[in-house]
Order: C-alpha cells, then sequence, then structure tokens
C-alpha cells in the first residue's frame, strides 16, 4: 500500500475526529449572525457532510432503519392509494380535522414508532459533529436545521430521505389539497427542530412565518407528558383565538400567514419537527390569494423543480 493511499484512508476514516475538534463559534456569535459565523459553516460544509455519513455507517447496527411504518398506518394507506389514484384524496382529507379557518390537525406519526426516530435523533445530537440551532426563531439549544440548503443542517443520510419523503409524498400534495392557492409557490423546502423546556427555551411570541404553509409535528413519546406550550392560533375568520395542545405524532397544517404562538411550558419538554414550502427564492402567495379550482391530478405528481440555495434563516 503506497504512503500517499494510506493517507486519504486515515483522512476518511477520521471525518468524525476531524468535526468534533472544529471550534464553533459562540452562542452570542450565532445569534447576532457575524460574519465569521457564516464562513465557519461554508468552509467546513463538506467536512461535516462527511462526517455524518460516517457517522451513519459507524451507527449502523444501533439506528433503527426509518422507513414507512413510521407514518400513522390509516393515513399511510390513504396517501398511497391517493397517488395510485388522485380521486381518492378524498379519504386522506377524511384524516384532517379543521381545527380552526385553515388549520388542520391530523395524525402524521404512528405513536408507537416515534421512539425510533427520537431515538435517532437524540444519538445525532449526542454525537459532538457541530449541528446549527433553528437561531431564526430562539435561539434553541437542542434544536437543528434539517435542510440542506441550511448551514450546519443534519447530514446523516437516512435522516435526509426520511426529511424528503415527508415533504414529497406527504406534506406538498396534502397541502396543495387543502390550499390549492400555494401551487407554484411550494418548490422550495425548509426545516428545523425546536425543543421547548421550562428552563431553556419556553415560550415563542406570536408571529407568521417565512412559508407558504407550515407542518408542526410533535415528537413526544407517549409517557412524556407536559403542561403548558399550547399553540395559539388566530382564527382570522372568527376573529378570536384557538388553543391547541400537541399530542405524540400530531400534526398541525396551515397557512404560514397565520398568526401563532407558543405558551410557555410549565413542566417536561415538548419536541417538534417543523416544516416549511415556499417558491423560489422565498416567494409565498400574495395576501388574500383567491382558491382556484385544481384537478386532484395535479397535486399527486412529483416535483421537478430545482432546488435553490435560499435560506430564511
Amino acid at each position: 500500500m503506497t504512503q500517499s493511499i494510506l493517507h486519504t484512508e486515515q483522512l476518511q476514516r477520521t471525518r468524525q475526529q476531524q468535526a468534533r475538534e472544529l471550534e464553533l463559534p459562540s452562542r452570542e456569535a450565532m445569534l447576532h449572525r457575524v460574519p465569521s459565523v457564516q464562513r465557519f459553516w461554508k468552509d467546513n460544509r463538506q467536512l461535516l457532510s462527511d462526517a455524518w455519513r460516517e457517522w451513519e455507517e459507524d451507527e449502523t447496527d444501533s439506528l433503527t432503519l426509518l422507513d414507512s411504518p413510521l407514518i400513522d398506518a390509516r393515513l399511510r394507506t390513504a396517501v398511497r392509494q391517493a397517488w395510485e389514484n388522485p380521486e381518492r384524496e378524498v379519504d386522506v382529507k377524511a384524516l384532517m380535522t379543521e381545527v380552526a379557518t385553515d388549520v388542520y390537525h391530523f395524525q402524521l406519526f404512528d405513536v408507537e414508532r416515534i421512539v425510533e426516530l427520537r431515538g435517532m435523533l437524540e444519538k445525532a445530537g449526542d454525537a459532538g459533529i457541530p449541528l446549527r440551532p433553528p437561531y431564526g426563531i430562539v435561539l434553541n439549544r437542542q434544536g437543528a436545521m434539517l435542510d440542506r440548503r441550511s448551514e450546519g443542517y443534519l447530514a446523516a443520510p437516512s435522516f435526509q430521505a426520511l426529511y424528503q419523503a415527508l415533504l414529497d409524498t406527504y406534506m406538498r400534495p396534502i397541502s396543495r389539497m387543502l390550499f390549492p392557492e400555494i401551487m407554484g409557490y411550494d418548490t422550495q423546502t425548509f426545516g428545523f427542530s425546536i425543543n421547548y423546556q421550562p428552563d431553556t427555551d419556553a415560550s415563542i411570541r406570536p408571529h407568521t412565518d417565512a412559508s407558504s404553509v407550515t407542518l408542526n409535528i410533535n415528537m413526544n413519546l407517549p409517557d412524556e407528558p407536559f403542561e403548558g406550550s399550547e399553540l395559539d392560533v388566530l382564527d382570522a375568520a372568527r376573529g378570536d383565538a384557538i388553543r391547541y395542545s400537541f399530542t405524540p405524532g400530531a400534526a398541525m397544517l396551515h397557512r404560514g400567514n397565520v398568526l401563532h404562538a407558543a405558551q410557555p411550558i410549565t413542566r417536561g419538554q415538548r419536541s417538534n419537527l417543523v416544516l416549511w414550502l415556499f417558491g423560489d427564492r422565498g416567494q409565498i402567495p400574495p395576501q388574500g390569494a383567491p382558491r382556484r379550482a385544481i384537478p386532484a391530478s395535479d397535486r399527486w405528481v412529483a416535483s421537478n423543480a430545482e432546488q435553490d440555495d435560499y435560506a430564511p434563516f
């Protein structure tokens, strides 16, 4: 074996170690988005991607395969049938409950399978490989960026495959079914995880999202109760707010321009994944965009849009 080949193999084996030895920017620097923070993530993007791939290979025996049974069985069946015959999308819509005007609740994950995804995310959080927190929302101590367009995202290949399937197979066609006016403003993706605890990041003030549509998924396990942390959502048609309490594996889907806020959490913790769709370079539908009739066959089609590099934060 030549010296150059040996050197290359040593480098490949130690990408995780190299990533763990990086000196992270301070939380204050990340919060204020100083130029050196962006340079850190840009300069180390390939190293971090390689490290996550290597980490996943090393963890193969202890990571549960993230496959389709993670999705609630009724939803999984209805969505599969809609992809085969778009006219069957009525069965998907039947699983959605409109809790406020244009705000829908449904069961996304199988309660008994959430532990598998949580286990992977927790292992990733403990891997020592740098992850960037979603400081555009709140300087969250345990959250992470999920989309490949984001600096410091969770680049583990199996998680990325699951993440993309959630967006492409479930979120986009369901969003088009419920909110047809987002068609054309749903080509790009974004995502992050967030964790609420009483002694760290306990709440989020009222805000709208820079998205066409937002999917908020609870990741708590059945034996992880919490108190507080309800989501207040403004019902624009009625002029008042509804208060929604998350349960394990449940999701809320709403237009990004819906005003919402997270109440303070008083006990336990709440873990969520938040996924966004928007148009090229962050475009979203204009305020008051009219609903239009769109054939079901136009909704249940694979997106072939080219992905840009725009990230809201």
